[in-house]
C-alpha cells in the first residue's frame, strides 16, 4: 500500500504495542435509527414521483431523485457496516473497511450527476413553463419537510463517525432546505400562478446536490490518494515525534486514513545508542495515541547517529517461550 515504509517491521508486537484494530466504522453504530430514516424517506420518496409527475413540478420530481440519493446513501452505509465488521484475512489484510468509501464516492458522482440532469431541465422549463398545479406540490413539499424532519432525527441519533452516515446525514438535511424552497415555489404558485417559480426551486435543489456530490467526492478521494486526514498535519507529527526522549533522527514519515476515523502511520527512527530503541518507539507509539488520536502505526526503530546511513538495527530479544 502506498504510504507505507519500507521497511521490515523491526518491533514484535508486544501487549504494550498500540495498535488498535477497532476503527473504521463503529461496531457500536446504531443501525436502527439509519433503518428508520430509511424506511420513512423510501415511503415518501414514492409517493413524491407519482404526485410530482401528476402536478407536472419538476421541483418534486427533483426532491424525489435528491431523496433517492439519500435512500441510497443510506442504504450503502448500512451495507459497508456489515462489510467493515468482516474480520481482515487472506489479501484482504484491512477488511473490508473501504467498502463505505467506495460507495461515498458513488453516492457522491450520482449526486453530481443527477444535480446535471435537475439544472439542464430548469432551464428548459424557464423556457417553456409546463402548467404546474400549485395546490398537490405545496402539500406534498410540507409532508416532506415532516418527513425529513424526523429523518434528520433519527440520523442524529446515530453514531456518525462513518464518512457515509455523515454524509447521508448532510444529505438529508439539504433535502429539508430543498422541501422548503419547494414548499414556497408551490405557494407562489398556488397565489399567483407564476409556474416558472417551479424551475427557480429545482435549481435550488439541483445546487445544494452539486454541493454535497462534489463534497462526498472530495472527501473519499483524499482518503483513495492516502492524503493526511483532515486536522492532522504531517509537519506538527514529525515535530512531536522528533521531540520524544531518545529519537536522533526521523525519516519517511507517512500518515494516511485506511477509511473514515482510522488514521495510519508508518516512519523510520533512528534512536541514541545507549537508549533501548523498543522502549523509545512504545513512547513514541503512546505519544501519538495520546496527542493525535493515532493508533495504528508502523515504525522502524534503529540505533545510529544523525544519518540514516550510519545505523545498527536493533536486534530482537528473543521470547523467553521460544527455545
Amino acid at each position: 500500500m502506498n504510504g507505507i515504509s519500507a521497511h521490515d517491521h523491526d518491533h514484535p508486537h508486544d501487549p504494550g504495542h498500540h495498535h488498535d484494530h477497532s476503527h473504521g466504522i463503529a461496531k457500536g453504530a446504531d443501525k436502527r435509527y439509519l433503518v428508520i430514516a430509511l424506511l420513512l424517506l423510501l415511503g415518501f420518496m414514492a409517493v413524491e414521483v407519482l404526485v410530482g409527475i401528476l402536478a407536472k413540478s419538476l421541483a418534486l420530481i427533483s426532491d424525489a431523485g435528491h431523496m433517492l440519493t439519500d435512500v441510497g446513501s443510506i442504504g450503502l452505509a448500512l451495507f459497508a457496516m456489515r462489510m467493515a465488521a468482516r474480520p481482515a484475512g487472506g489479501s484482504y489484510t484491512y477488511g473490508l473497511k473501504r467498502a463505505e468509501i467506495l460507495s461515498a464516492q458513488a453516492n457522491g458522482v450520482t449526486l453530481v450527476l443527477l444535480s446535471a440532469w435537475f439544472i439542464i431541465e430548469a432551464v428548459r422549463r424557464l423556457i417553456d413553463p409546463p402548467q404546474v398545479e400549485g395546490v398537490l406540490v405545496t402539500i406534498v413539499a410540507v409532508v416532506g419537510i415532516g418527513v425529513n424532519l424526523l429523518a434528520v432525527w433519527a440520523m442524529s441519533k446515530a453514531n456518525r463517525q462513518s464518512l457515509n452516515v455523515e454524509g447521508s446525514f448532510q444529505h438529508i438535511l439539504t433535502d429539508l432546505y430543498a422541501f422548503i424552497a419547494t414548499a414556497i415555489a408551490g405557494g407562489v404558485i398556488w397565489w399567483t400562478g407564476w409556474n416558472r417559480v417551479d424551475a427557480l426551486a429545482a435549481l435550488v435543489v439541483a445546487a445544494l446536490m452539486l454541493k454535497a456530490g462534489i463534497g462526498l467526492v472530495r472527501e473519499s478521494g483524499r482518503i483513495f490518494l492516502e492524503a493526511a486526514p483532515r486536522g492532522l498535519d504531517p509537519e506538527a507529527i514529525a515535530s512531536a515525534i522528533r521531540t520524544v526522549p531518545g529519537v536522533e533522527y526521523l525519516d519517511d514519515l507517512h500518515v494516511w486514513e485506511v477509511t473514515s476515523g482510522m488514521p495510519a502511520l508508518s516512519g523510520h527512527l533512528l534512536v541514541r545508542t545507549e537508549i533501548d530503541c523498543h522502549e523509545v518507539r512504545v513512547r513514541v507509539e503512546a505519544m501519538l495515541h495520546d496527542r493525535f488520536r493515532i493508533a495504528h502505526t508502523t515504525l522502524q526503530t534503529d540505533h545510529g547517529r544523525a544519518s540514516p546511513s550510519r545505523t545498527r538495527s536493533c536486534a530482537f530479544e528473543p521470547w523467553e517461550g521460544v527455545a
